[in-house]
């Protein structure tokens, strides 16, 4: 399947035509469409600035997988850990989230800078890019390490915390690695800033860097070898990327599908394309609320537990 994504943007891209393209995580479904024809019940918003500061009051609450389940998922991946073939695992599950509104409803009244509404199966509002294409330079963004803002010196505490840190290196180095496949004089042009993210009614500080690289003059030409040699996103796989993809599907036991997949827009000119993280899917047992955190060999599992429940949230403005 990752031979024929890559053929079809290839073509789109030599014939310099304007597509919306989304990608599942395991490459295994994708929709790709001229922008002049795009189906209804495809809705996204790619970059968009923050709403109205007046922020909308919807109760939801949320079920999270046991905390014993996830010790277990943990400290296998904690093993591979110790056994080298990971130093970074992205674990993430399903929670049940209840929420009376639809997945229209959710999209209309969420804030975020990439949002995808995909028929009545999922929304995803994205605070992460995935890569930006102008001008002939690719640029990435890895996020990796999030706080409560309303903690105590909160970007002091991330922003010194060992593994946090740790972690934000090596998807660094993995995301520059990945880049340099694709591109020449790669180089990391800002490094763990400070990005702050609404979370309903809560602020998160999360952790981000800015990698550059340039492309050839003609790269709409290679546009699928490009997008399809950086997949998975680096940042919700971990490295290896080979053998770590193989332990998440082992230890996680579900199917991610489109989370933590990817879309975007190329518009002859430039690209720009977000991961499908904070991501909500609707199935016959009700909504599920798809997260999770990068685990490193200093990780803690009540930490990342806490992780994974924090980031279940709705934007509403």
């Amino acid at each position: 399947m990752r031979e024929k994504i890559r053929k079809i943007l290839n073509d789109y891209g030599q014939k310099r035509e304007p597509i919306f393209f989304m990608i599942d995580f395991e490459l295994k479904n994708f929709q790709i469409h001229p922008l002049k024809h795009i189906p209804k019940e495809i809705r996204f918003e790619i970059d968009t600035k923050p709403k109205s500061k007046e922020r909308k009051k919807i109760r939801y609450s949320h079920k999270s997988i046991d905390f014993k389940k996830y010790k277990k998922a943990f400290n296998i991946v904690i093993e591979e850990i110790k056994n080298g073939n990971s130093y970074l695992l992205n674990l993430t599950f399903a929670s049940k989230i209840d929420i009376d509104l639809t997945l229209e409803e959710i999209y209309r009244y969420s804030d975020a800078k990439f949002k995808l509404l995909y028929k009545d199966h999922f929304v995803c509002f994205s605070p992460e890019r995935f890569v930006k294409i102008k001008k002939n330079q690719i640029f990435t963004y890895p996020m990796k390490g999030t706080i409560d803002a309303k903690i105590p010196d909160a970007a002091s505490k991330i922003l010194n915390n060992e593994k946090e840190t740790a972690e934000h290196i090596m998807v660094v180095d993995l995301l520059r690695n990945d880049l340099s496949q694709i591109a020449t004089k790669v180089r990391v042009e800002k490094f763990r800033y400070i990005d702050t993210i609404k979370a309903g009614e809560r602020e998160l500080i999360q952790i981000s860097s800015k990698i550059k690289g340039n492309l050839k003059k003609e790269w709409q030409n290679e546009l699928g070898n490009i997008i399809t040699s950086l997949l998975p996103a680096g940042s919700i796989t971990g490295t290896p990327k080979r053998s770590t993809t193989k332990i998440i599907k082992r230890v996680e036991n579900y199917e991610r599908g489109y989370f933590t997949g990817i879309f975007g827009v190329f518009d002859a000119e430039s690209l720009d394309s977000a991961v499908m993280i904070r991501f909500i899917e609707k199935t016959q047992n009700g909504y599920l609320y798809k997260s999770g955190g990068g685990i490193t060999i200093d990780s803690d599992a009540k930490s990342e537990y806490a992780e994974l429940k924090e980031k279940i949230y709705v934007p509403f403005f």
